[in-house]
């Protein structure tokens, strides 16, 4: 299990009598690009948001980091990274305030802050943006600064809750090689995406369609096994027929 990042069995949330996620069951390796796909509504959110201690499960298990969801909820956010739909930035602070406040956050020393602050401004390119508020920044740019920050106090793992919507196909490939850097350097990356073409840039993905999971492999092998020319193709198979009464 040392190898695991994550780790699911049965994974199950209710609210009242709708089953938002329906005992799902996976694992995804440290250092690996998984993808969580499904159309809105799947369930992908809701699963994120219990792996990262924000949402309490109906039943099942899980562990992130080698921490359990259940029981040891605080050390999992210490662990984690995590980027929502939002970009969870502060638009009425500036952009290096922003990295200033999220040092303080993740418990970084000041002078780890003001080395990283430096570092990620020159990356980013935005040293002349600095002392600009985040709200004046071009939604692509907003989205890789928050990306960087939420990567800042090097975590074993990060959360990307559907990080390229809106944006154009450019700028999301660009957002992709961020997370190819990261990959790089050992990070876990686990991101859900309604954006079928995205699947190819992961190592795996799963595929939820309401609240199950019902494929999980390597893209390439997902287009093999459903005989499709590209991974919409395979979702739109999924999509139209009947759930299985178990995960794979």
């Amino acid at each position: 299990m040392s190898n695991k990042a994550i780790v699911t069995r049965n994974l199950t949330k209710k609210f009242g009598d709708f089953i938002a996620t329906n005992a799902i069951t996976f694992e995804v390796d440290q250092g690996e690009i998984f993808g969580f796909l499904g159309a809105n509504g799947a369930g992908k959110t809701t699963a994120m948001r219990m792996l990262c201690g924000l949402l309490k499960p109906s039943s099942g298990e899980a562990t992130v980091a080698g921490f359990d969801i259940f029981t040891q909820a605080e050390k999992v956010k210490q662990r984690i990274g995590y980027m929502s739909q939002k970009f969870s930035l502060y638009e009425d602070l500036t952009v290096k305030e922003n990295i200033r406040f999220y040092g303080g956050i993740y418990g970084l020393t000041n002078t780890a802050i003001k080395n990283k602050t430096a570092e990620l401004l020159h990356k980013l390119q935005l040293e002349k943006e600095a002392a600009h508020l985040v709200s004046s920044l071009p939604l692509g740019w907003k989205q890789k600064l928050s990306f960087s920050i939420a990567v800042l106090h090097d975590p074993s793992i990060v959360f990307l809750d559907e990080p390229t919507g809106g944006v154009d196909p450019i700028t999301r490939r660009q957002f992709w090689d961020l997370i190819y850097e990261a990959a790089d350097r050992g990070v876990t990356i686990f991101v859900t995406t309604h954006y079928m073409d995205e699947a190819e840039y992961c190592n795996r993905i799963s595929i939820m369609v309401d609240g199950r999971i019902q494929a999980l492999d390597t893209p390439g092998r997902l287009k093999e096994q459903y005989r499709a020319e590209s991974m919409n193709d395979v979702f739109l198979q999924l999509a139209r027929a009947k759930p299985a009464a178990a995960n794979p």
